[in-house]
C-alpha cells in the first residue's frame, strides 16, 4: 500500500521536484507582481508581498520567540537581514517593472559568482566569472539606452542580493538553534517595519480594493512562502553539488515564466546573455557550508 501521511509523502517524493516547484514559483510570484503594476504601485505590490508573507510566517514559526532566544549580536545581524531583506525587494521590484524578467534575474546572480570567485580561486572559478561578466555586458548593453533606471535598481538589486547570501549564511554559521526557515521569519518580521515608510501609502489602495488586496497575499505566497520551504525540502534530500547545478537554471526559468506569463520575448542577444549567467553559475564552485546554500535561494 503506497504511504498516505503526509510525512511519508514528502519523503517519496523525488527531490527534484521540490527543486522544480521552487524555480517555479521563485519567479512566477514575481510575474503575477508585473501583472498587479496596472492595479497597483511596485512599491505597494512590494509592501503586500513582504506583509502577507510575514504574516504567513508570523502564524507557523512564531518568529518573535526567536528574537527573545537571540542575544544582542544576534539581534542585531537579523535587523540588518530584515533591513537588506526591505531594501532587496523594493529595488526588484523596481527593477521588473522596468526591465525584462529574465534580465533582472540573471543580473542578480553576478555577485554570487564574483563572490565565489573571489572565495575559491580556481580556474573553474575564473571561467565562470568571465562568463558571468560576457553575459551581464550583452544583457545591459541593449537595455542601457532605453532603461538606465530598470539597470540601476537591477544592480542595486544584485548587491543587496550579494549582502542578503552573507548575513543568511552569518545567521546559519554563528546563531546556533536558529534554523534556516526560523531565520528568515524573525528577518520578514523586521523587514515589515522597513519598508512602512517608502511603501505604506502605495499599498493603501489595496485596503479597498479585495481584488488587488487577494492579488498582493496571492504574491507574497507564491514568492517568499512556497519557494522557500520547498528549497528546504529540496535541499534536505540532494547532494548539494546537485543542487548547486540546478540554481543554474534559475535565471533560465525567469526566462521562461517571463515569455509564458509576460510575454516578454527575448532577442537573440538576450538569449546568450542569459545563457553564459547560467553557464557561469553551473560552472563556479565554493567550499562554503551547507547554510550559504539555503541563502541562495531566499527571493
Amino acid at each position: 500500500m503506497p504511504p498516505t501521511s503526509p510525512r511519508a509523502v514528502l519523503s517519496a517524493t523525488p527531490p527534484w521536484t521540490y527543486f522544480v516547484g521552487s524555480a517555479v514559483f521563485h519567479y512566477l510570484g514575481p510575474a503575477f507582481a508585473v501583472l498587479l503594476f496596472t492595479r497597483l504601485a511596485p512599491l505597494g505590490v512590494a509592501a503586500l508581498r513582504i506583509w502577507s508573507a510575514a504574516l504567513v510566517f508570523a502564524l507557523w514559526r512564531r518568529p518573535w520567540r526567536t528574537l527573545i532566544r537571540l542575544d544582542a549580536a544576534g539581534r542585531r545581524t537579523i535587523i540588518a537581514w530584515g533591513a537588506v531583506l526591505a531594501a532587496m525587494n523594493v529595488c526588484f521590484y523596481l527593477a521588473i517593472a522596468r526591465v525584462p524578467l529574465g534580465t533582472v534575474a540573471a543580473i542578480e546572480f553576478l555577485p554570487v559568482i564574483l563572490l565565489a570567485a573571489l572565495g575559491v580561486r580556481t580556474a573553474r572559478n575564473l571561467v565562470a566569472l568571465v562568463a558571468a561578466v560576457g553575459g551581464v555586458y550583452l544583457l545591459t548593453g541593449i537595455r542601457l539606452p532605453g532603461e538606465p533606471w530598470g539597470l540601476v535598481f537591477a544592480f542595486a538589486n544584485a548587491v543587496l542580493f550579494a549582502a542578503y547570501i552573507v548575513l543568511a549564511h552569518r545567521t546559519a554559521r554563528r546563531l546556533r538553534g536558529i534554523s534556516g526557515i526560523d531565520g528568515l521569519a524573525a528577518a520578514m518580521l523586521i523587514a515589515c517595519v522597513f519598508v512602512a515608510p517608502a511603501a505604506v501609502g502605495q499599498a493603501a489602495p489595496a485596503l479597498i480594493d479585495p481584488v488587488t488586496l487577494a492579488a498582493g497575499i496571492g504574491v507574497g505566497i507564491c514568492s517568499s512562502v512556497i519557494p522557500y520551504v520547498c528549497d528546504q525540502l529540496a535541499m534536505a534530500r540532494m547532494a548539494r553539488s546537485t543542487y548547486a547545478l540546478l540554481v543554474a537554471l534559475l535565471p533560465a526559468a525567469a526566462t521562461v515564466i517571463g515569455i509564458v506569463v509576460l510575454r516578454q520575448l527575448p532577442s537573440l542577444t538576450e538569449l546568450a546573455g542569459v545563457g553564459l549567467v547560467v553557464l557561469s553559475v553551473a560552472l563556479h564552485r565554493e567550499t562554503s557550508s551547507r547554510g550559504e546554500d539555503h541563502a541562495l535561494t531566499g527571493r
